[in-house]
């Protein structure tokens, strides 16, 4: 590892030693930046911020809450973060930043503090302990907030050119994970760091990279077509920005999991607005505007993406292998609440999304496979899905390899969660 390029990075990096350095450096940026004199400063760690850091502080007696994103090598990379502008102007529900810095290195956002929960906390609490009327009252918030997402989606749905699809900072979170920059080294990038060459203990199996990534899966007794080294080379050729501009782009937030939402009580229900918008754009391809949130938000859950300790107590896994194909087997489902989300967002947000995109001439013949591997994508290389790499175990390793391939290929023969899912969503279904 040579030294962090940013002064981002090297918080994020102090962050993880909890010794108190990196609020020093921290609030030194802050005093650099806007002028301030940052007290009381705590960094949350929490198990949402796998590439960003935020916390709390006080200044001339105001509480502020702070967050901020950080992309290795992202002064090499096109586009710029933060224009939080853009959503407010497009009638998204927002939360403005009160300070802000776009400079590359020192990039970050200062709100007002806010007492309500994240959207990701309210649900995690529902995962544990299924609540009716708490769920539904989230189900209800989820609805309403992809109705008003889907007006901007329609109002902003427009022909885009490479150029400008390739300018959008979304792709940080696709494809320049898979590439080293600047150059565009395939496999490169997060890809070749967390997994190629690698060895990957799964609970009965240890395999290499190699093996791994040509064999073809078996989970929980339904065999899929595609191997992760197909589904990476799949994404690295159909996700590279300038093949994105066949479907259109929009103004959408980009990165909207729930960590990302804040969670407003109001009288008989709940509304919900997004903060932190480092990946907003106006020409987002428009098929990867809601693959984030459909993943992170739903998919990921509950616990093995991120409480992998947890998933390893509460599911039971076993891998095995032979003659080329994996075995994997075990319990882990979505919980009452996610499989609610899922419904709602097929029906309040995807449905109606590819409805608009084939009736205006949008609507490429493969975007199955481009809504596919973007969610594929998205738990890959979020974080090292590797056991013992960072904080994954070998149970929840298997479960988030299996996931992943269940999301990116289709079944040979039968049909599982993901083929309903995309059948529930077809305009001409």
């Amino acid at each position: 590892m040579g030294q962090p390029s940013s002064r981002t990075a090297a918080i994020r990096e102090k962050a993880q030693k909890r010794d108190g350095g990196a609020e020093a450096m921290l609030a030194d940026l802050l005093r650099d930046l806007f002028r301030i004199e940052a007290r009381d400063l705590a960094i949350n760690h929490d198990q949402y911020s796998l590439n960003s850091l935020n916390g709390f502080f006080e200044a001339d007696g105001k509480p502020y809450f702070f967050k901020f994103h950080q992309e290795e090598n992202e002064e090499e990379m096109s586009g710029e973060y933060y224009r939080a502008d853009i959503l407010a102007k497009a009638g998204l529900p927002v939360d403005q930043p009160l300070m802000m810095s776009t400079l590359p290195g020192e990039q970050i956002l200062v709100y007002r503090r806010r007492r309500d929960p994240r959207f990701s906390d309210v649900l995690r609490a529902l995962d544990e302990l299924h609540d009716e009327e708490m769920a539904r009252q989230a189900v209800d918030a989820e609805r309403r907030l992809n109705e008003t997402v889907l007006s901007v989606y329609l109002k902003t749905l427009h022909p885009v050119a490479p150029k400008q699809v390739a300018k959008e900072p979304v792709h940080r979170l696709f494809y320049d994970r898979l590439v080293t920059a600047p150059d565009g080294t395939y496999p490169g990038g997060r890809l070749a760091s967390f997994y190629v060459g690698k060895a990957f203990e799964l609970p009965g199996v240890t395999l290499s990279w190699d093996a791994l990534s040509k064999a073809h899966f078996v989970i929980n007794g339904i065999q899929y077509r595609n191997t992760l080294g197909e589904l990476f080379d799949a994404a690295h050729e159909r996700l590279n920005p300038a093949h994105l501009a066949d479907n259109g782009g929009v103004t959408a937030h980009g990165d909207a999991h729930n960590a990302n939402v804040w969670f407003e009580k109001q009288q008989g229900g709940a509304s919900l607005s997004f903060f932190d918008p480092a990946f907003a754009g106006e020409h987002i391809p428009t098929l990867l505007a809601e693959v984030k949130t459909t993943f992170h938000n739903i998919l990921a859950h509950p616990y093995w993406l991120y409480d992998p300790a947890l998933a390893e107590q509460k599911f039971n896994a076993t891998a095995s292998y032979e003659n080329g194909r994996l075995f994997a087997d075990f319990d882990w489902t979505l919980s009452p609440v996610r499989a609610a989300l899922l419904k709602t967002k097929a029906e309040a947000m995807w449905k109606p999304l590819l409805a608009a995109l084939k009736q205006r001439g949008m609507l490429p013949s493969d975007w199955r496979k481009v809504v596919r591997l973007g969610l594929f994508l998205c738990p890959t290389l979020v974080m090292n899905l590797r056991a013992g790499a960072t904080s994954h175990n070998p149970t929840s390793s298997l479960i988030g390899l299996s996931v992943a391939m269940m999301v990116g290929s289709e079944p040979e023969e039968s049909e599982d969660l993901i083929t309903r899912f995309l059948a529930a969503i077809d305009p001409e279904g």
